[in-house]
């Protein structure tokens, strides 16, 4: 049952340094909830050695914890010539979680109990490109939909995440903006896209992609992984030591940006050269119908039939095909060269439509072009949850607020 995971050691690293009885009662109390959480299923024991607490304090805060609503008791087992061990978990109903992957075509809006298992999701938009006026509405019908079908679960709604197209900039008030150079937006704050509903906390999508890999995924208990996101935009999500990184204001690892030619093709942020100009989506099926390709649509399906006809052996599939993985092979060297990870996860729509087929040549591209020890350090794999990920990761923000004690337990 141990959870040598890295949220779990995060928590224990934001103990108070001046702590006061309450301070470091309310560390311990997100350190139990944290593991309780990672774990699924635990017990006291497991949570006191875990946690680095006596078996006592381990005792007294699950039985806080259950007097909450927000633990319970789930049964028994066997111990070695002793008594039956009591099993604790997360109360699935004891808060809810919303968590939403906006896009710049439409939201996916999903709504999780405490377990993180999705009870219902809602979808608006999904055609074509949307202003923020409009995705405002979109998330505003779709949280009014699923309330309306879950009016139990929105009494303990325990905040709303959003996993968003751009940089999300925190000022020191906890006020949030989105800027969204990449689709023209002017900045946009966080409230505007959800008027009404307190509890709203933002980031940017890649990195709430790469907070769900962390906590449930593929890049679990794993110190340093790169997470990469590849839709229509290219985004990513860097662990180091542990640690989601950020930078000085928000915007580290605005890896799509980065410029892979000079003086290339014209990327949406108004530069040229950017990565995201050649391995976004849109720039991968612009380059295919350059070649005469006729194909319905601009997303999951058109993308497939890029692939199947590369499959196929047709010549201008194969060209763009093979451009692309030519591109993402130094493009993620450089990122093994600079930070040395265990692990590449690779998620966002366009990257699990590419990754079935394209893994391999991908993960023999990126070892090509890293030097020879780190490009020999790591493992590559696709994202766990699919097309759910960023809102899992956005329903994680909401979450990590009631572990810390930032927001209060529903009631």
């Amino acid at each position: 049952m141990t959870t040598p995971d890295l949220p779990l050691r995060r928590a224990a690293a934001l103990a108070p340094r001046r702590a006061t009885v309450t301070s470091l009662r309310r560390h311990n109390r997100a350190l139990v909830l944290t593991h309780v959480v990672l774990a699924g299923e635990t017990s006291r024991a497991d949570i006191a050695r875990d946690c680095g607490l006596s078996l006592a304090s381990a005792t007294n805060l699950v039985t806080e914890l259950v007097e909450e609503g927000l633990v319970e008791e789930v049964g028994t087992v066997s111990s070695q010539g002793g008594r039956p061990i009591t099993l604790v978990a997360p109360r699935p109903d004891g808060a809810y979680l919303v968590g939403a992957d906006v896009g710049e075509r439409g939201v996916a809006v999903e709504l999780f109990d405490l377990r993180m298992r999705r009870v219902d999701r809602e979808f608006r938009g999904g055609h074509a490109e949307e202003l923020p006026d409009m995705i405002g509405r979109d998330l505003t019908e779709a949280l009014a939909a699923l309330e309306e079908r879950n009016p139990e679960a929105w009494t303990r709604l325990a905040g709303i995440g959003l996993g968003l197209p751009g940089i999300v900039e925190t000022d020191p008030d906890g006020r949030q903006v989105l800027y969204a150079q990449s689709l023209g937006w002017d900045p946009v704050p966080i409230t505007d896209l959800v008027p009404g509903h307190p509890g709203v906390v933002a980031d940017n999508g890649a990195k709430t992609l790469a907070k769900a890999e962390q906590w449930f995924g593929a890049a679990r208990g794993v110190r340093h992984a790169l997470v990469v996101l590849l839709g229509r935009g290219v985004g990513l999500g860097m662990v180091v030591d542990g640690v989601l990184q950020q930078g000085a204001h928000s915007s580290a690892s605005e890896w799509g940006h980065t410029k892979v030619e000079r003086a290339g093709r014209a990327c949406r942020c108004g530069g040229h050269g950017c990565l995201e100009a050649y391995v976004g989506a849109d720039a991968i099926l612009d380059a295919w119908s350059r070649t005469g390709a006729r194909f319905e649509g601009s997303g999951w399906r058109a993308l497939g039939e890029l692939v199947d006809a590369a499959e196929r052996g047709e010549p201008g599939a194969t060209a763009v095909v093979d451009d692309v993985v030519d591109t993402l092979g130094p493009a993620l060297g450089s990122l093994v060269n600079l930070t040395n990870p265990q692990r590449i996860v690779i998620g966002g729509w366009v990257g699990l439509r590419l990754m079935p087929t394209l893994g391999p040549r991908i993960e023999a591209a990126v070892r090509a072009s890293s030097l020879a020890r780190p490009g020999g350090q790591f493992t590559l794999l696709p994202a766990t949850f699919g097309g759910d990920t960023v809102a899992v990761g956005a329903a994680l923000l909401p979450l990590e607020r009631l572990i810390h004690g930032d927001e209060p337990p529903p009631r």
